[in-house]
């Protein structure tokens, strides 16, 4: 409570008489307040013991006020580096080859899908395979060409189903042991797509014919389902396609071919006593096949396989760009065959391989339900076969060309994109905004970034974490004149085309005689040594012999 003091005077008390009065009440009133002491009477005493501190408070004395002491902070790098402002991202480590920059960090990062895979920590993913999505001139086929070739070294073999552009077939001649297989354009090579395959060596007799029979049946109907266009079979198609296909497979002893199938759909179209009307069902599938037999696309797919798949190549091409000149349809079908073709050869589980599949324009996998579903199986057993497939695409929109809008293809195609957890996004157009948000479930920020991202610069989704990374930070001469595919050059067109690496080249980039080494096979830093001098501007020559045997870089 607040105390108030009121003081009254008489009226009619004169000057002097108030004055006197207004003395004595301001000296009532500083006679209430406490007494107020000196800077020095407030001091305390000298310390009876001398030192910082007096005798204490037990012997009820007091402390002696000394002055404050902080020893400096004292930590590791690891946990220093979680003060702000110094905040780094740790990256993915060192395992895997190193794909670029990370613009974060500002450290090199390095990429492995089946060394995320086995990450048991949260870094880790799902899945081996990865979707690169951008646009025009971003840089996504020099990145994915940097990445499949660096890990070539890591063990990893590279297999190219179908090679529209022909880009990929100059990577492959440049790579030692790399193996290229032309179709079209007069070449005798021919792939059929209903080879049996290795044997699985995993699995028993009867599960392995079950895959083997489900594997033809799905290429044979993805194949006229696509020529059909919209229209889908009927379950008396099928059952003449089943047929026809158990027929072929008696009559060539488990060799069954594109024209056999063709002469048994016409053999079961003339027989019109059948009970299920198979002549019907085999009239649409008949007209389909007749082109791989008697049409534009005969000579490639419909006999008996005249080349092999080495599997011991680093990496396997099939260039496919002629027979892209065609029209899209064949384009189309000719994918089916020759992934049909490669999927027979490398879905081997104990072969223990890992391999690369990189599927160019991967919109074309998906152009019908049928072959929907194919991919779909396909991309599933990636990990099952220790396989790696990575779908390039331009842009989202690529997607509606699968099926009509709100149709079950196209979302069955959106879908499968979206499963794919690995995700490498480069620069994208300004309409892809809505596309990347709504089908990717990609933050506003991050779709604000891959608007801005320069050449080479892509948003890495690994798992539950992102990077920005920087593949053309790391790229070499010899790797940037390589991997150009902006004046959409094939090999054909080079006026000189680039050597091709041998391994006298190799030992002479990584040499066997370095410094430190525990043996004659195990350098530990020769590839720390510094780079030839090959200059800013050319694409560096072959080492001389003089450099290979000295070991000089």
């Amino acid at each position: 409570m607040t105390r108030r003091i009121l003081t009254f005077t008489p009226g009619d008390a004169s000057r002097k008489v108030r004055a006197q009065l207004s003395r004595e009440i301001a000296a009532a009133l500083r006679a209430e307040q406490p007494t107020r002491s000196s800077r020095r009477e407030r001091a305390l005493p000298e310390p009876a013991v001398p030192g910082p501190f007096g005798p204490g408070l037990a012997a009820g004395g007091y402390w002696n006020l000394a002055g404050l002491h902080v020893p400096p902070h004292e930590a590791t790098s690891q946990h220093i580096a979680g003060i702000y402002p110094f905040v780094a991202d740790a990256g993915l480590g060192h395992r895997g080859p190193i794909v670029g920059v990370d613009l974060n960090a500002d450290a090199l990062w390095h990429f492995s899908p089946w060394e995320a895979y086995i990450d048991q920590s949260d870094r880790g993913s799902f899945s081996t395979n990865i979707l690169v999505l951008g646009a025009y001139r971003s840089g996504k086929s020099a990145t994915v060409k940097t990445l499949v070739t660096r890990s070539i070294a890591f063990g990893h073999q590279v297999v190219v189903p179908s090679d529209p552009k022909g880009e990929w077939v100059a990577v492959a001649e440049a790579m030692p042991g790399g193996r290229v297989i032309r179709l079209g354009n007069g070449t005798s090579a021919r792939l059929n797509p209903l080879d049996r395959g290795p044997r699985r060596s995993d699995a028993s007799d009867e599960q392995h014919e079950q895959m083997v029979k489900q594997r033809r049946i799905g290429t044979l109907i993805a194949l006229v389902e696509m020529a059909l266009g919209k229209q889908r079979l009927t379950a008396v198609e099928h059952a003449a396609i089943h047929d026809a296909l158990d027929r072929c497979v008696a009559r060539t002893s488990d060799h069954p071919t594109l024209r056999g199938i063709y002469m048994e759909l016409g053999y079961l179209a003339g027989e019109t006593a059948t009970a299920f009307r198979a002549a019907e069902g085999a009239v649409q599938p008949r007209f389909v096949l007749r082109r791989f037999v008697e049409g534009d696309l005969a000579g490639l797919f419909e006999d008996e396989s005249t080349v092999e798949f080495d599997q011991d190549a680093p990496m396997v091409v099939t260039d496919t760009s002629e027979l892209f000149a065609r029209g899209e349809l064949a384009a189309q079908l000719t994918q089916v065959c020759s992934t049909a073709w490669i999927q027979a050869v490398i879905s081997d589980r104990a072969a223990r391989r890992t391999r690369y599949v990189v599927r160019e324009e991967g919109w074309r996998d998906m152009t019908s339900l049928a072959s929907l579903q194919m991919f779909q199986q396909w991309l599933k057993l990636s990990r099952h076969y220790g396989i790696s497939n990575i779908v390039i695409l331009h842009k989202m929109g690529d997607l509606d060309a699968v099926g009509d809008a709100d149709s079950l293809e196209r979302s069955l195609a959106y879908s499968i994109v979206g499963d794919i957890e690995n995700k490498f996004i480069f620069r994208v157009n300004h309409q892809e905004q809505s596309a990347l948000q709504e089908r990717l479930n990609l933050p506003a920020p991050h779709v604000a970034m891959a608007r801005q991202l320069r050449k080479g610069e892509f948003l890495a989704y690994v798992g539950q974490y992102s990077y920005l990374v920087d593949c053309f930070a790391t790229s070499t001469p010899w790797e940037q004149a390589l991997f150009d595919t902006d004046d959409a050059v094939t090999a054909n067109d080079r006026d000189t085309p680039l050597p091709a690496l041998t391994d006298t080249d190799l030992d002479a980039f990584w040499p066997t005689d370095a410094p430190f080494m525990t043996s004659d096979s195990e350098a530990v830093d020769g590839w720390l040594a510094p780079a030839p001098d090959v200059g800013s501007t050319e694409v560096p020559d072959r080492p001389t012999a003089a450099a290979s045997e000295g070991g000089q870089q």
